[in-house]
């Protein structure tokens, strides 16, 4: 104890309290040069990084010299394992060890980790769509309650929270913040916008759809403009030209492309945000608690294999099966998503702007020589089940999550370093680097002012309305990892034609039932599954609400809208 008291009147008095301090010239080098630009002046830049090394003084003081944290592998986390990891351990003195694993390995590892009651990891980055998974076993710890209790001290006084836009994601009903956003990207529809613009094929397509080639507000004229560039214009600067790209191989990231709110896109849930209500994108129907779940399968008042999710994957096979390359049947999300860099891909309905990044660079068949793009980014055109208020599509928020089991000192040095690569100090820059915003600072900074024109639309999306209204999975979902490995082995039999779309989604709503009644007789932390009993499905199908009926006319006539209008909406506050 001796030791221990000692050694913290030591570091506190090495960092003094005028003057130079200890830390000082390592945190000027990386102030004066990787942190730039920066929301901060640099005088504020290192006022917050003085607040990082007296912080982290007394936990080196208790014997915290190293910490481990986990996030998944995009260029947003490698920046932050690479670069960022480097500057906090130089300007703290702790060392991080940032592992970069796939998603699917981080989804897996916590669910471990919660089994055994001991994480594997000092902190994680992991998806809010867990914030109803967390929020139910209570294994997480709330850091509503850690910045005001225990983690007081460790938290950074110009976190800003309100400078966030996602933490409406990361809240769960009871109004406590679970995680803190680290970074966000959406899944929206992107476009060759080169392509869209020649006269020539402007007025082939209207010759014979009678409606103008533009970005498609609906399925019906996506559906056209996918057959009209691969089966009408199937060449384009001497090469094959696809008008449609996907991914359809039995693997835990075809899970994703259904789960990242595919169905309501299709028009499959309940009207609400950020998630359907009663029903929401999952097809999970809760009880009028808002809290309890009741059941996935219609039978049950569900939505999975309603009408409208059934014609969500079977537009979903379709499409990729007549439009996309051939070779995408056989794709993973990893590895479908540099192709459309290649300049064979007229359009893409469910593209992740997490690619934005590397669909900028120089060099590329999609990219001007002065740098700009040949490409722009919209939102997702949506099924005819769709209706006004309803999400438009998915937001994927990865934040940062801390088990109530870890080591109190490790999850501490753990906090600071959430704090420190979500810091105004270093996000902008990380932005710049992952284009993966969390701070509505970075979003209207003076830098992407200036260069808005070379991200395709990404800056004018974050800064209108229509960013609120794509959201990461919701509340409703009572234990992600169990569930979300039901998805992609249920569609990647409609994939390969072993089962036909209706089958596969009885099956996967089934299961779904099967293992919320599994965590109803389990019991839970809190809203626990209880699922109401099977009945006539037809008593469920509706008119007026999830899960809907089906229509006569799924292919209603196509509508699509000129960009430039489009920009103008979100200029002028609304979604589209």
């Amino acid at each position: 104890m001796k030791l221990r008291m000692h050694a913290m009147a030591a570091a506190i008095a090495l960092i003094g309290t005028s003057g130079a301090w200890a830390g000082e010239p390592e945190a000027k080098k990386w102030v004066d040069s990787e942190f730039q630009p920066s929301s901060l002046s640099k005088d504020q830049q290192m006022a917050e990084m003085k607040w990082f090394i007296e912080a982290a003084a007394k936990l080196k003081a208790k014997g915290v010299n190293e910490i481990s944290v986990v996030s998944e592998t995009i260029t947003t986390h490698e920046y932050e394992s690479k670069t960022l990891a480097k500057a906090f351990t130089e300007i703290t003195g702790i060392k991080v060890n940032h592992d970069l694993i796939q998603e699917g390995d981080v989804v897996e590892k916590l669910q471990t980790s919660m089994q055994s009651g001991k994480s594997i990891y000092d902190g994680w980055i992991s998806d809010s769509d867990l914030i109803g998974t967390h929020y139910r076993y209570g294994a997480i710890l709330p850091l509503s309650d850690y910045m005001a209790g225990a983690g007081k001290e460790w938290t950074n006084p110009g976190l800003d929270l309100k400078d966030f836009i996602g933490t409406k994601f990361t809240t769960a009903p009871d109004g406590k913040l679970y995680q803190l956003p680290d970074q966000q990207f959406a899944n929206v529809y992107w476009f060759r916008a080169d392509w869209f613009a020649r006269q020539d094929l402007k007025d082939k397509f209207k010759a014979k759809y009678g409606y103008e080639l533009g970005v498609p507000t609906n399925w019906s004229a996506y559906e056209d403009i996918a057959d009209f560039f691969s089966n009408d214009v199937k060449e384009l600067d001497g090469k094959k030209v696809y008008g449609h790209m996907d991914y359809g191989k039995k693997d835990p990231s075809l899970g994703w492309r259904f789960t990242d709110a595919w169905l309501s896109m299709a028009g499959a849930a309940d009207k609400g945000l950020p998630n359907g209500m009663p029903v929401d994108e999952w097809g999970i129907r809760v009880a009028d608690d808002k809290c309890t779940p009741v059941g996935a399968s219609v039978s049950r008042g569900g939505a999975t294999n309603s009408p409208a999710a059934v014609y969500a994957l079977t537009k979903y096979v379709d499409w990729m099966k007549k439009y996309a390359p051939q070779q995408a049947m056989g794709m993973t999300f990893s590895e479908s998503g540099p192709v459309p860099a290649q300049g064979q891909i007229a359009q893409q309905i469910f593209w992740y702007t997490a690619f934005t990044a590397d669909m900028t660079k120089k060099g590329l068949p999609v990219v001007n020589d002065d740098g700009t793009p040949k490409w722009r980014m919209a939102p997702s055109p949506y099924g005819p089940y769709w209706k006004d208020g309803m999400q438009n599509g998915y937001q994927d928020v990865g934040s940062w999550t801390f088990f109530k089991s870890t080591d109190p000192d490790k999850m501490a040095a753990a906090w600071l370093y959430a704090q420190f690569v979500t810091s105004k100090s270093v996000s902008l820059k990380k932005s710049i680097t992952g284009l993966t915003f969390i701070r509505d600072s970075d979003i209207n900074s003076e830098f992407f002012t200036k260069n808005a024109a070379n991200y395709g639309g990404l800056i004018e999306f974050y800064r209108s309305p229509a960013r609120v209204a794509w959201t990461p999975t919701g509340n409703n979902v009572p234990d992600y990892p169990k569930l979300a490995q039901l998805w992609w082995k249920n569609v990647a039999t409609a994939v390969t034609g072993e089962k036909t779309p209706q089958a596969a989604m009885d099956n996967l709503a089934n299961e779904m039932d099967q293992v919320m009644a599994r965590l109803q007789r389990a019991g839970m932390a809190q809203c626990a599954p209880k699922l109401n009993a099977k009945s006539d499905p037809s008593k469920w199908l509706s008119d007026q609400h999830a899960p809907w009926k089906k229509l006569a006319n799924e292919k209603p006539k196509g509508e699509t809208i000129p960009y430039e209008k489009l920009l103008a909406a979100w200029k002028d506050g609304k979604v589209r």
